[in-house]
């Protein structure tokens, strides 16, 4: 059986490693990788060992698609590992996840509704948790909260689905400032008050 990881999100320093199956010791036979690599063109990439490889095509497999070998986006995607390499992006997100948590941990004894704190680096989950006798509708505060962020000028959690509508993900760009971190903080915790007193 082969190990396949989607680094889709996770890769490319977004969890301080370069990816993020290195905090584990693992390696895996197939790696994908998109979205950062792409700099916010279509690229993707798979990677394997040249002996995956070689069976692969004894065995006939063909990949095909529009964009395949594009040498536009792949000019991208070798500037994009430049710059990441060069700028010590995964020192940056180091430091700048440190901020992030820091922050997310003071907002987390500052509203009672944030249940829990997780990720690494600049990938960062905030979960809405009622209390035990509470009957709010963790969906419905979740969308109010990201609704308010939105109007406060800080996107995010666009993607709004039953039974989830109450974590938040927050995924700064690599290459943020330490003042755009504080700023996005502040604005999360306005947005968690505004609408908590709502309620």
């Amino acid at each position: 059986m082969l190990l396949i990881l989607d680094e889709a999100q996770t890769g490319l320093c977004r969890t301080v490693d370069w990816y993020a199956f290195q905090r584990d010791g693992v390696v895996p036979d197939i790696l994908t990788l998109s979205k950062t690599l792409g700099a916010g063109l279509p690229l993707a990439a798979v990677i394997t060992s040249a002996e995956i490889e070689q069976v692969a095509y004894e065995r006939g497999f063909l990949f095909f698609t529009t964009h395949v070998s594009d040498p536009l986006v792949a000019a991208v995607g070798c500037t994009v590992l430049d710059v990441l390499e060069r700028e010590s992006l995964d020192q940056q997100a180091t430091s700048l996840g440190e901020k992030l948590r820091a922050g997310l941990l003071e907002i987390q004894l500052r509203h009672p509704i944030v249940g829990d704190v997780r990720g690494r680096g600049l990938l960062q989950g905030v979960e809405l948790s009622p209390g035990r006798e509470d009957t709010v509708d963790i969906d419905a505060l979740g969308s109010a909260i990201t609704r308010r962020c939105f109007e406060l000028g800080l996107h995010m959690n666009i993607v709004q689905l039953p039974g989830i509508g109450g974590t938040f993900r927050l995924a700064p760009p690599l290459t943020s400032s330490t003042g755009e971190i504080e700023l996005g903080l502040e604005t999360l915790d306005q947005a968690l008050a505004e609408v908590s007193t709502r309620g």
